[in-house]
């Protein structure tokens, strides 16, 4: 991902997006109008694990919802948010984030837990980007 998608991400977190959950896991959710259809688009091919869902028409209004969830919120997005996401960019927004990470640590760290299963079980785990053997070699 290059630094402008980075950047151009976390303003758009930041100014639309909510951090939060269901109750048994985090999630990520920006909502806008339909207008911004191309934005979508965007997320969708940078993320192909998150969800588009939309359009919706409400009361009024019109708009698409990204969700960013389970395994594809922990291993595609939380990476990114926690290193460029600090309170000094917005208070707020990275309050909200912590407090989506500190509810939710458990799923986060088993979900983490079975990346690095899954890594070493593929030969990708630290052993093999170190030159070793890796696992099952």
């Amino acid at each position: 991902m290059s630094d402008f998608d980075r950047g151009f991400l976390i303003g758009l977190l930041v100014g639309e997006g909510s951090f939060g959950g269901d109750g048994r896991q985090p999630q990520v959710v920006l909502r806008m109008h339909v207008r911004h259809e191309a934005i979508f688009r965007w997320l969708e091919r940078r993320f192909p694990g998150c969800r588009l869902y939309g359009p919706y028409h409400h009361s009024g209004r019109s708009y698409y919802q990204w969700m960013a969830r389970g395994r594809a919120l922990v291993e595609e997005l939380l990476p990114l948010l926690e290193s460029e996401l600090d309170p000094g960019l917005d208070a707020h927004s990275a309050e909200r984030f912590r407090a989506m990470c500190e509810r939710y640590e458990s799923f986060i760290e088993r979900e983490r837990g079975r990346r690095r299963r899954r890594d070493v079980s593929d030969g990708a785990g630290p052993a093999a980007e170190e030159g070793g053997s890796g696992a099952g070699a």
